[in-house]
């Protein structure tokens, strides 16, 4: 245990994150996703999207220089899921925008693509999310 991380943080998930650069990507996805298309796939069985998504943002920056650094898998009905209003909440409580909405297909391209796939517990349908790391800065560190 590290004083001032945040429990679900596992040390897997803390090398993942740490050893990402600034525009690489890590998907957190929920329990149904197809997660073995991932290169390195991290298990937290028992979180669900919103915790997940808000010890990540403890310690990950979003990149303020590609136009959405936070994208979901859209709705197959274009509704907005429960799952993603949950999403949207953490987002908008650590100052961010709302994330964007990316076709299933794509959406699956892209993580495959991420340098991690995050496997949470989450049961509600459509809890997955891309993150794109922004960078420290120097009077951050």
């Amino acid at each position: 245990m590290l004083i001032g991380i945040h429990a679900l943080l596992s040390p897997n998930l803390l090398h993942a994150l740490a050893a990402m650069g600034h525009g690489d990507t890590i998907a957190l996805v929920d329990a149904n996703y197809p997660a073995t298309r991932g290169r390195r796939v991290i298990d937290l069985p028992g979180a669900d999207i919103g915790q997940t998504l808000s010890a990540v943002l403890s310690v990950l920056p979003l990149d303020p220089f590609v136009a959405d650094p936070a994208q979901v898998m859209q709705a197959a009905d274009g509704a907005m899921p429960d799952a993603v209003a949950a999403i949207n909440r953490v987002l908008a409580a650590g100052g961010h925008q709302p994330a964007a909405a990316l076709e299933r297909f794509a959406f699956y391209a892209a993580a495959e693509a991420a340098y991690a796939i995050v496997l949470t517990g989450e049961r509600r349908f459509y809890g997955n999310i891309i993150l794109t790391k922004g960078v420290v800065a120097p009077d951050a560190a």
